[in-house]
This record gives structure tokens, sequence and C-alpha cells, in this order.
């Protein structure tokens, strides 16, 4: 069983909800992000988001634009980010999954990227500019591999699309909050809730809720309604307020993922 699937299946047993951090691999670099995973997987992280860096992120606000330019600048490719996965699965079992563009995907190979990633020890795929109508090899290709290509619906999908959407989606659904790009928000939209709830009622896959959460406090709330918590900006906020002193950071990193994780799991 794909991880992703058995983290879910366990928490749905003890009544909880997943907590799912995003960082940017290679941020501020390699080796950071190795301690960052196992911080954040030591916090209680349920599942983990790596992005792995593209120089047009268009679905990413500038929080999460500034670490894929710290990224780049520190020489983040796919292949070091497949070594760096090796690594962390000789510490910890958490399910990895890869957030990137389908560019970095189309030229690296699907065929070869699914396989590769597999083998490193990753769970799964989120392409935020593959629109589902266009998923079908590159979910063809993740399937018959047993790594889970990850959908994206949003406050603007229509019910009738949100159920092919979940029906096609593995893993969870990535449901967006909001209509724009990525970044923490003081406040989200007051129909999140109800909307969210709505959606999880069309599919039995669990509905996972990210962009804008900022804090503790938000994913408490909304955890009521969802599947799951996904929070990015804030972290790397954390990242970018600490670059001079990394073991600041990192303490740093693990107090707020603790904080919101225990939030979200109740």
């Amino acid at each position: 069983m794909n991880r992703i699937d058995a983290t879910f299946k366990n928490l749905k047993k003890e009544k909880k909800k997943a907590f799912v951090p995003y960082i940017t691999a290679g941020d501020p670099d390699m080796a950071a992000t190795e301690k960052i995973v196992s911080a954040l997987a030591k916090a209680g992280a349920d599942i983990i988001e790596l992005g792995i860096p593209f120089s047009d992120p268009l679905a990413d606000g500038p929080t999460i634009q500034r670490a894929v330019e710290r990224s780049l600048k520190s020489g983040c490719k796919v292949k070091r980010v497949f070594s760096l996965v090796k690594k962390i699965r000789k510490k910890t079992q958490v399910p990895l999954v890869f957030m990137t563009y389908y560019n970095i995907l189309f030229n690296y190979g699907l065929s070869r990227f699914i396989k590769d990633a597999k083998c490193a020890g990753a769970d799964g795929v989120i392409v935020p500019d593959l629109p589902m109508e266009e998923s079908g090899e590159l979910k063809s290709i993740a399937d018959k591999a047993g790594f889970h290509l990850i959908l994206l619906a949003a406050p603007t999908t229509p019910p009738g699309r949100f159920k092919k959407i979940a029906s096609l989606s593995k893993g969870f659904v990535y449901y967006v909050s909001l209509t724009g790009v990525t970044g923490a928000r003081a406040k989200l939209s007051g129909i999140l809730k109800k909307d969210v709830r709505r959606m999880r009622k069309l599919t039995k896959k669990p509905v996972c809720v990210g962009f804008g959460i900022s804090g503790a406090k938000q994913a408490k709330d909304i955890s009521g309604a969802a599947d799951g918590i996904i929070i990015g900006s804030a972290i790397i906020k954390v990242i970018e307020e600490n670059l001079g002193n990394k073991r600041a950071m990192i303490e740093k990193i693990e107090k707020f993922a603790r904080s919101i994780a225990k939030a979200v799991h109740g």
C-alpha cells in the first residue's frame, strides 16, 4: 500500500486529520532541507510536500518564489532532490510528495521521473499546471508504478468537475482554498468550510485544504471541515527570517510545526 493511503487509513482510525507541511527542496540548501524534513516529521507531520524548483512557478506567491530562487541559486536539481529523498528515507517513513511543474517532468521524461522518484522513496506528485484533461499519460505511468498523482480543485470548480477530478486523483484531493497564488493570509473565505464540506460529500477520498493557511488557529478551524491541512508559505517565512542562523531556523520550524500538528490532530 502507498504510504499516503496507509497514513490516511491510520488517521481515520484515530479520528485525526492530516498535517501536511510544504517546503522547497534546496532552500536554503540541501543539507538544511534534510534537517528541516526531519524536524517536521519529529513535530508530527503526517505527509511532507517537497517542492522541486522551477524558474516560472505560476501558482506560487512571493514567499515561495523567493524560496525557489534561493533553491536554484544553491544548485538544486531534480537528481539532487532524488538523492535527498534517499537520505531522508533512512531516517523516516513519513510520506513524501513532490510538488513541481509539468515542464520539469516533461524535460526529465515522464516515465523516467516516476521510476526514479519511486526508487528514491517518494510517494506521489502534485503538478499545479497540469489540467485534468491532459493528465492521462502521466496518470497511467504513475498508476502502474503505484505512485500517486494528486490533482487540484478550486472554489470555482463545479461539482460535476470536482467528481471527475476526485475520481482521477490518488491519495487525496488538493483543495485550493482561494483563487490566486500561494501565501499566508490573515483571513480566509467565510464560506470555505461550507465549500469543503460540500465537496467532501462528492468523494470518499480525503480532501486536504491548502493555500493561505497561516497559523494554528486557522488550521484547527479548517481541519474541522477537511481531512487535512496544507501549510507552506508560513513555514518558508520561518526559513527566510532565520537564514543567518540555521540552528535557530530548525528549532523554530519544529516549534511552529508542532503547534500546527497539535491544532490539526486535536
